[in-house]
């Protein structure tokens, strides 16, 4: 989404500007140059929540809230796009190819035999050493420079903030703990495609159980309709409803368990594959006078260890996926598993289990730079002379 205050996003950009040197040039094709300074973690904290975050791929590591007995549980897990900014597009690109003012632009094909592009190439933002430009007890800032990063029009500074709080507020009159991620990309030179997002992979249950199918609930209230995709997730240009696809198994606008109908969903992420990896739309009831207003898109809980958690945001879109292609050969941290066995005795899931996890990315509706029809370029595509791109969200936990 666009925000069209010029001078205040001038000003944002100018600090990081000045101070913040454009990422390392990779040493191969396939990472980033790193060193230990950018996997320093850094801590952000308030009462009831700690987040730790690191500046390579602006990672959110992990994230401390209490249960419904006080005991403090890791409901985050971090791996290879976990927890990262991703961008400088989010989901995929068909082909790899989009088109401004009659210019054709291909940027690299890093998924599915080179069909299309996913997360921004083959070094997306996930892969890329931010910059630490502000810090805080309960807030931090990183900055990324993208200098037409694999082959995207144009110059790009972006700002990934992370604060939390428990402050009782408008948004939060109770004084939950919450995390509030703010996203903020000005196009300095040309036209560009622009949608960042954040992707975590959240499991409420803390791994204390195999999978989220049985003890996780989702709601998504607001999403009666998702984009329709083909065997490998490019949108087809279709529109469905969850009423009636899949047998209602897409439909969450009342909650129920993540389990009860995915059996339903084989096709769904792809082709012979069973589970959620779906863009669904937020369509702002009649009384939001914006389209960028924010609002709770997801209510999410795990009967388990009683935490709950509601995503507030000013997207338009929700892609959630339920962690079909995890297969157990990635470990869960180290520290949950050790926490799980002081707490319960056992250390429960130590691998990320097939629907082991959940991700929900708060974005515009995908690919939707290729798909004129649905009127989503002018939320997508930034100039020079627009303010500036803005995804902002709030994570809120609770107890029941």
């Amino acid at each position: 989404m666009h925000f069209k205050s010029y001078l205040t996003a001038a000003l944002y950009g100018l600090p990081a500007l000045t101070h913040a040197a454009p990422s390392p040039a990779p040493v191969s094709s396939s990472a980033a140059s790193t060193t230990d300074e950018h996997f320093k973690k850094y801590t952000i904290k308030s009462e009831n929540i700690t987040a730790t975050l690191i500046p390579y791929g602006a990672v959110l590591t992990s994230l401390l809230v209490p249960d419904r007995h006080g005991k403090t549980q890791d409901v985050l897990t971090n791996r290879t796009f976990f927890g990262a900014v991703v961008g400088r597009y989010a989901n995929r690109i068909k082909n790899g190819t989009f088109t401004i003012d009659g210019e054709k632009y291909q940027i690299p094909e890093n998924e599915n035999g080179g069909h299309d592009t996913l997360h921004g190439g083959f070094i997306g933002y996930d892969r890329r050493n931010w910059t630490v430009t502000a810090h805080t007890e309960s807030s931090i800032t990183f900055t990324l420079y993208d200098q037409g990063f694999e082959n995207f029009p144009g110059d790009v500074i972006s700002h990934a903030t992370y604060t939390v709080s428990t402050h009782k507020s408008l948004e939060n009159p109770m004084g939950l703990p919450q995390l509030t991620t703010k996203l903020v990309s000005l196009a300095l030179t040309k036209k560009t495609p622009i949608m960042l997002a954040n992707h975590l992979y959240w499991n409420l249950n803390a791994f204390k159980e195999p999978t989220v199918l049985n003890d996780t609930t989702l709601q998504l209230p607001l999403s009666t309709r998702f984009i329709e995709g083909d065997g490998i997730l490019i949108p087809t240009g279709e529109i469905g409803e969850v009423s009636t696809a899949y047998d209602g198994a897409l439909d969450f606008t009342q909650p129920k368990l993540v389990g009860k109908d995915i059996d339903k969903t084989t096709g769904l992420c792809g082709t012979d594959c069973t589970g959620y990896d779906t863009c669904w739309i937020v369509d702002r009831p009649a009384a939001y006078a914006a389209q960028d207003s924010v609002v709770p898109t997801v209510r999410v809980a795990s009967e388990r260890t009683g935490i709950s958690l509601e995503i507030a945001t000013n997207q338009a879109a929700m892609q959630v996926y339920s962690c079909n292609g995890q297969n157990g050969s990635i470990k869960t941290k180290q520290t949950q598993a050790k926490r799980n066995k002081d707490q319960d005795g056992h250390e429960g899931a130590t691998s990320v289990n097939k629907y082991g996890c959940l991700v929900f990315e708060t974005e515009d509706w995908i690919d939707g730079i290729n798909q004129p029809q649905w009127g989503r370029r002018g939320y997508q595509i930034a100039g020079p002379e627009d303010g500036p791109v803005v995804n902002f969200a709030t994570y809120q936990f609770g107890t029941f």
